[in-house]
């Protein structure tokens, strides 16, 4: 190899094309915003006598909020970067042998809720990386501690020795066998017979595993025939309940082991077993303390100098992305500088116009790259490759962590092999010990960090604070993909936890608006701010679509006159955002519908999402509930599937959050159809913004109308919620009618 291909980056880093431009429209749309401000200023009513003085107040606080929020979300888009890997140089210049040790981690904690067959797809799919086997060793953390997730771990382990030859011969895309079986049939091969026999005989082999694996399922027990024939079942003999046993770890295949190899005599890659000990009084710290558990077992067994952690449904899509993710990890000139490299998640399920939001298309496409701009993305909890030390708590030393990276290989295999398999499973079972953590700076300064429902961003903003710089990879073929949530009430719990999140790291010892100031850039506070602020977007929202509403059905004026000049910087601003924002939706494949559908979103998680995990956060500050970790359910019943794929609305249930979206819904249908009733057409020439706000909204319930009122499947409103909704809608209107609102 030359000097010129030896200097060759690894990666590199592209600005974004017409960053000037933005910035001159964005500079617009501040002075119109500006204008709007000293609008609500100057005409603010002066006495007390005068109609609509606090709401005028209230609208102006608002639009202040707004506006200021707006300026912390253009900080998402002032400086993005593109990265591009090049991983055919990383394999001319780093052979095998030389590629560093790779630790995957998967978590799973609920076997009813995160079904075996779907957590052993996942874990197939990573073992199969186009990656040296032998360097390779796969850990799945089990928190449920079942041993029908162990049996089909086991059962994984033995089909691997035919998948993964079945990958490398013919190069197969995706790698989770599901997802792969989904994606073909036999005719793909139908040029080849012998490889049209080869398929037909693999997916057997896959679905004779997964029946095994779901008739278990469904018994709730492994057959004693089956727990027999292997030693690891006697680990359940004095198991209690999920909450409450000892520690369980069985290392099912490791290169020292003459049968862990597969048909053609290759090496497989290490696999992994475990569950922690529980005990009722002790806190196990969710997900962050499964993940420091594994970081503590890794290092005894493998000891990778890279870990990759996935979520039990986030299965490999990309066999490159490993190799992809090192270009960054390793690059001779950059590399020493960066602790973690973020991939976005992906979803197999999202239907053509995504009625749910699930994809974050704005978010990943526009702006993570805008925070990689600054220093680099958060840790979002799966897809994310990180190099050991900084995950337990290194400093960055420009020097040191150059020097220590180009060091020597960190694979253990010549040490492993000279370790009796029993006595590394005995000694690993001392750090899966529910004490073990006591009196350590474990869940402080090392690994996963505790006390937050987030604790992958905590993690990922105190390694940003140690110095280390994070990077931001998108490929085109999406590295990992899992499932999205298929009804309204699941996607609404989903954003709550994150927004409540996102705001007790805010009110916490590791808040970025001040414990990170002088330690990351100002841009990057801003941005982990602008996360961390999203249910405090609850309150003006919940405003906006309250109370200019009930002003339009009093004939109160919020909003200037067409004729005014001050109509045009509203118009300007609305039309600006808006254009925008559907710009954005469109250039990240999204469709028009699907914007249509993501701006319903938007308005559902402000008004309940983001208000109930702004209402937990007080009661929990006050201490009258305990921080709870949220599982998302993975599988959908069949005819929510149906209804999902028809992009049909799922409701189903009498939720706080669902009963809070139905009353402002009607809230919005009574008010317009009395204003217009009273005012006729007449009131949008005089109130013409509040109309065009009142109509939005209407519009963008339709779904909610349907479920209230048309719909007569399992997935519309509960009865119970329509009358409540009703009553309290009705209510409101009456009484401003009444003048009881008078004094607003």
């Amino acid at each position: 190899m030359g000097k010129n291909e030896e200097s060759h980056p690894l990666f590199e880093t592209r600005r974004a094309k017409g960053i000037f431009i933005h910035r001159i429209f964005s500079f617009s749309m501040f002075l119109g915003i500006l204008f709007i401000w000293v609008y609500r200023v100057s005409y603010m009513p002066r006495k007390s006598s005068e109609d609509g003085k606090w709401v005028w107040f209230g609208m102006f606080l608002c639009e202040l909020w707004f506006g200021l929020y707006w300026l912390m979300r253009l900080s998402l888009r002032w400086n993005p970067v593109f990265r591009q890997p090049f991983p055919h140089t990383l394999s001319q210049r780093y052979d095998d042998d030389k590629l560093p040790g790779v630790d995957i981690f998967v978590c799973t904690a609920d076997p009813e809720i995160e079904p075996p067959i779907m957590v052993i797809n996942t874990v197939l799919s990573v073992m199969a990386y186009d990656y040296p086997t032998h360097k390779l060793s796969v850990y799945l953390s089990d928190d449920g501690g079942s041993d029908i997730t162990f049996y089909a771990l086991l059962e994984a382990s033995n089909f691997a020795k035919h998948w993964l030859p079945f990958c490398k011969k013919f190069n197969v895309e995706p790698r989770s066998p599901a997802a792969y079986f989904k994606s073909v049939s036999s005719t793909t091969y139908s040029n080849d017979s012998i490889n049209a026999k080869e398929l037909v005989t693999i997916k057997k082999l896959y679905e004779d595993m997964e029946s095994r694996i779901e008739n278990a399922s469904k018994v709730g027990e492994v057959a004693e025939e089956i727990r027999s024939k292997h030693k690891g079942f006697s680990q359940w003999n004095s198991f209690s309940s999920r909450r409450d046993h000892d520690a369980i770890i069985q290392i099912l295949l490791h290169g020292k082991d003459s049968s862990a190899k597969d048909i053609d005599g290759i090496v497989l890659p290490t696999l992994v077993y475990l569950s922690r000990e529980k005990r009722p009084h002790v806190a196990h710290n969710f997900k962050a303390g499964a993940m420091n558990s594994l970081i503590r077992v890794s290092s005894i067994i493998s000891n990778g100098k890279i870990i990759l952690n996935v979520d039990c449904d986030m299965y490999a899509n990309n066999a490159q992305s490993l190799k992809e993710a090192l270009c960054f990890l390793i690059d001779e000139e950059k590399g020493h500088e960066i602790a973690f490299v973020q991939t976005p998640q992906g979803f197999e399920n999202l239907t053509k116009n995504d009625i749910y939001g699930g994809a974050l298309r704005v978010i990943y496409e526009w702006e993570f790259p805008g925070m990689d701009g600054f220093g680099g993305p958060m840790y979002i909890g799966s897809g994310c490759f990180h190099k050991r030390d900084t995950l337990c708590g290194k400093k960055f030393n420009d020097q040191e962590s150059l020097k220590h990276w180009n060091g020597e290989d960190i694979n253990n295999d010549q040490s492993m092999t000279k370790t009796s398999l029993h006595l590394l499973e005995q000694k690993s079972k001392a750090l899966l010990s529910c004490t073990y953590e006591n009196n350590t700076l474990w869940g402080k300064e090392m690994g996963l960090l505790y006390g937050c429902a987030v604790e992958d961003v905590i993690t990922g903003l105190a390694i940003q604070c140690r110095g280390w710089k994070s990077v931001y990879y998108n490929p085109k073929r999406k590295a990992f993909l899992g499932v999205s949530p298929t009804t309204l009430p699941e996607a609404l719990v989903q954003h709550k936890r994150w927004s409540e999140g996102g705001f007790q790291i805010l009110l916490s010892k590791y808040s970025a608006a001040w414990c990170a100031y002088g330690l990351i850039s100002p841009g990057l506070q801003i941005t982990y701010c602008f996360y961390n602020l999203w249910v405090l977007n609850c309150l003006p929202t919940l405003y906006y679509s309250i109370f200019p509403s009930l002003c339009l059905l009093k004939g109160i004026s919020l909003f200037p006159q067409m004729s005014s000049p001050w109509f045009i910087p509203y118009a300007y601003v609305t039309l600006g955002e808006n254009t925008q924002c559907l710009l954005e939706f469109l250039w990240s494949e999204g469709t028009i519908k699907g914007y249509w559908n993501d701006l319903r979103m938007w308005l559902y998680k402000r008004t309940s999402s983001y208000l109930f995990a702004l209402i937990d956060t007080i009661f929990k500050s006050l201490g009258f509930s305990s921080l709870a970790f949220v599982i998302s359910a993975k599988v959908a019943e069949e005819n929510v599937s149906q209804r999902y794929k028809k992009e049909i609305m799922e409701f189903g249930n009498s939720s706080p959050m669902l009963t809070l979206l139905a009353t402002l819904a009607l809230f919005n249908l009574f008010c317009l159809v009395g204003a217009l009733f009273k005012g006729g057409l007449g009131m949008l020439m005089v109130l013409p913004l509040q109309v065009l706000l009142s109509v939005v909204l209407v519009l963008i319930n339709l779904p909610l109308y349907e479920g209230l009122f048309l719909r007569k499947d399992k997935g519309r409103f509960p009865t119970s919620v329509v009358f409540k909704s009703m009553a309290v809608a009705l209510s409101a209107c009456v009484l401003s009618n009444v003048n009881v609102f008078t004094t607003i």
